[in-house]
């Protein structure tokens, strides 16, 4: 039979164990649920966005920004590529 002690010590490992896992649960949950919030705001703030004219922009002109960025500058990245920069 196990001692009392060792009992003890047993059981207060397994509470501390789930006691610390239920912490550990709800933060990351809480963290997740954040992140989750922040990019639905962000996604509506950037759709909500207008240029001075008065137009919206919407995530099209992102894509053909970037597009044009990759273009113009992709021979200059490939190039330092090659220079290991």
């Amino acid at each position: 039979m196990i001692s009392i002690l060792a009992q003890e010590r047993i059981l207060g490992a397994a509470l501390g164990s789930a006691c610390v896992g239920t912490i550990v649960f709800e933060q990351r949950r809480g963290i997740h649920g954040s992140i989750a919030d922040d990019k639905s705001d962000q996604i509506k703030k950037f759709e909500q966005k207008q240029n001075p004219s008065g137009k919206n922009i919407t995530p099209d002109l992102a894509i053909f920004w970037n597009k044009a960025i990759d273009g113009t500058l992709g021979q200059l990245v490939a190039y330092l590529s090659l220079r290991r920069w």
